[in-house]
């Protein structure tokens, strides 16, 4: 089955972007879809929150410049049916550095189309830095959908314009003419204030089809997870954030059709004993 890639993204920072990035992931490998998360962020928040250490030249640095593919940078996880592909500083030279290369806002489409096109993934998601820069025009280049991580706060919806006014312009200079708006992940929802309920409403009266029913409440758990290496599953399996992401991900599946390929048939018991 063809691998659907998608960008989450928001030039502001501290808005559970990558927090959505890791648990999503992991909450579609759960769902065994195999899954790979990019991590395009220089600060590598999403490496380190999957558990995963930061290493010199493991990252799309060497790849975006020629030097290597995105499969070699590919490594592995705790968690079954999602793997990684770390970040690292040096992405944050190639904000620079791709202004001055030829094509310079496919690169990374054109990084990872071997990867895509081995259908070894269901699905690819990719963390952006918070900031629409080079890397992330670059992100949105590549994706089939933009999932917007949007804070319950007034605030956020000020930058919510300007994220898809991009993704206009991307499409009116056929850059990728197939991007839409996948969907806006309202997150750090507190139930217990007005504002967060008025702003939800106000995402709904804009983008009435676009916004994910699921929302994801504000808990000390979900902040805490990333400083153990942990998804919010490994950290704390009861928590509410826990279970508003695999709600999401189960919409998620629904809402872009997204179904596990069907298991391989079993061996044989002749062919898989092991020897005496």
């Amino acid at each position: 089955m063809a691998t659907t890639v998608f960008t989450i993204a928001n030039q502001k920072g501290g808005v559970g972007k990558t927090t959505t990035a890791v648990n999503l992931a992991a909450a579609l490998a759960e769902k065994k879809l195999p899954t790979l998360l990019v991590d395009l962020d220089p600060q590598a928040n999403a490496t380190s929150s999957i558990g995963v250490e930061k290493t010199a030249g493991k990252s799309l640095y060497g790849p975006l410049h020629n030097e290597g593919t995105a499969a070699e940078m590919i490594t592995g996880t705790a968690y079954e049916n999602l793997s990684l592909i770390p970040a690292e500083e040096d992405l944050a030279a190639a904000e620079m550095e791709l202004a001055q290369s030829e094509n310079y806002l496919l690169r990374l489409r054109g990084v990872l189309e071997p990867v895509r096109a081995s259908d070894r993934y269901r699905v690819i998601i990719i963390d952006c830095p918070p900031a629409l820069g080079m890397l992330s025009m670059n992100s949105l280049a590549a994706a089939n959908h933009l999932l917007i991580a949007l804070q319950c706060e007034y605030m956020a919806l000020e930058g919510l314009g300007q994220i898809l006014r991009n993704v206009d312009r991307l499409k009116a200079a056929h850059i990728n003419d197939n991007l839409d708006l996948g969907g806006v992940v309202m997150t750090m929802f507190d139930m217990r204030t007005n504002l967060s309920r008025q702003v939800v409403d106000e995402v709904k009266k804009h983008l009435p089809d676009k916004i994910f029913k699921t929302v994801i409440p504000r808990t000390v758990r979900l902040s805490e997870a990333p400083s153990f290496g942990k998804t919010i599953f490994a950290y704390d399996n009861a928590n509410p954030g826990a279970t508003a992401y695999r709600q999401l991900a189960k919409e998620v599946i629904d809402r872009f059709n997204l179904k596990a390929a069907p298991a391989p048939a079993a061996a044989s018991a002749a062919t898989t004993a092991p020897a005496s």
